[in-house]
């Protein structure tokens, strides 16, 4: 297959840039004070799950513009990206993240950190190896530490182009052992080789051994021109969840160089599986694939045809209103004292309720980030219907009568549900 153009290649106009299943016997380290990984799901310190949607910013190369952290939480992201480097472009010094994470939290984001310097190793001779990147984070270590339920560390940015990367799965494995030799409990998040696309197959295939070596892991895939159909990438996604293994879709676009996204696809089938996914990116691209920003100039006001398609458009940032991970809305964490919930999600398809206090008058029912939960335990903790999701994304109604007039479409706790087996099911 064709060599196929970075992101990062085509940044700074003509300069050349370049959950997991948890195994029984499984000796990853747990994050208790940050994001953890359980059957395919993300939580968050709370225990509550956490879906990562949101966008990339190319902090390394514009570090002036930091007020596209409020302009992406204004977008309706609950995620950002954030582009560093240990080297290979401007280094980013232990205060540069310091303040990055800084600007995170103050806008509520989860920060999803991550090194570029591996873009396209094994192919393109200015990049670093994994080994280097684990170097890199061990560096700003003090910057990290601490902030385990605020940041997840994206250990290298498509770490092989597509030479060298049978050793996808060993490298990774070594490099996720040194950071946690170093101490860091973060949550870790692994790109796929082939720049990105996995077009190989290599992260689909070594996934399972990656996530035995470390269960607090998050596998991610950027979707571009490999990702041209449906098929491509719901086959894919369904990989992962199918196995219990916890994935992301890091990057994406509308439109690119090697061939056209299914980006509609790839937007509503991460909703409907409650998959994460990051568009790429808000600004700042050039040498041909300008295309690719969001935003003008970094202004939010002059949001590109993508900027409108994937704040404001079908399954968009807007349409999806995504929740801020709750250690936002629920004050500081207190690592001491877990959340009365596990986290997870009913049979009923609703998640559910961080700690019982979600429900004042004791029904059952909870109201946490301006959307319905369930308490453990409780009455509505059940689903005539079976429970679970709908393959549209909507919760099966926990009983038909909530559907009056038949057509398989009910309303519960303010939001729509299907009746199992009906029309709508599909």
């Amino acid at each position: 297959m064709r060599r196929l153009l970075t992101r990062a290649a085509a940044l700074l106009g003509a300069v050349t840039l370049a959950v997991a299943l948890l195994p029984a016997t499984h000796n990853a380290v747990a994050a208790s004070d940050g994001f953890t990984v359980s059957g395919g799901r993300i939580y968050d310190a709370r225990g509550v799950e956490f879906v990562p949607q949101g966008i990339n910013h190319a902090h390394a190369w514009y570090p002036s513009q930091t007020g596209s952290f409020a302009d992406i939480r204004a977008a309706g992201a609950n995620a950002v990206r954030v582009v560093l480097s240990g080297g290979r472009y401007t280094p980013s010094t232990v205060s540069d993240v310091a303040d990055v994470v800084a600007r995170c939290r103050a806008n509520q984001l989860v920060c999803i950190l991550e090194n570029h310097d591996t873009t396209g190793y094994g192919e393109d001779g200015s990049a670093r190896s994994l080994a280097q990147a684990a170097q890199f984070w061990t560096q700003v270590r003090s910057a990290l530490v601490g902030q385990e339920a605020y940041v997840m560390i994206n250990i290298g940015n498509e770490p092989f182009g597509n030479s060298g990367y049978q050793s996808w799965a060993s490298d990774t494995i070594s490099a996720i052992s040194a950071l946690r030799s170093a101490g860091l409990r973060h949550t870790l998040v692994v790109d796929a080789p082939n720049w990105g696309q996995d077009w190989s197959g290599t992260m689909k295939a070594e996934a399972p051994r990656v996530a035995a070596a470390d269960g607090n892991t998050v596998f991610s895939i950027h979707m571009y021109g490999v990702y041209d159909t449906a098929a491509k990438v719901t086959t894919y996604i369904d990989s992962f969840r199918s196995r219990g293994l916890a994935l992301m879709v890091g990057e994406f676009g509308d439109a690119h160089s090697d061939g056209n996204p299914d980006e509609a696809t790839i937007m509503q089938y991460t909703r409907a599986t409650g998959v994460g996914m990051l568009g790429w990116s808000w600004s700042g691209n050039g040498g041909g694939v300008e295309y690719l920003d969001m935003a003008t100039g970094f202004d939010s006001g002059r949001l590109t045809s993508w900027g409108q398609r994937f704040i404001n458009g079908a399954d968009g940032l807007k349409a999806r209103a995504p929740r801020v991970a709750s250690v936002y809305s629920g004050g500081p964490v207190d690592p001491t004292t877990p959340p009365t919930e596990s986290g997870g999600t009913a049979p009923n398809g609703y998640p559910y309720c961080a700690g019982s206090s979600s429900d004042p008058d004791g029904d059952g029912w909870g109201w946490e980030n301006n959307r319905s939960c369930v308490v453990r335990g409780s009455a509505p903790d059940a689903g005539s219907n079976g429970g679970g999701t709908a393959p549209n994304g909507y919760p099966y109604c926990a009983a038909s009568s909530s559907d009056p007039d038949g057509d398989g479409w009910g309303w519960e706790n303010n939001r729509s549900c299907v009746v199992r087996g009906s029309a709508a099911d599909h």
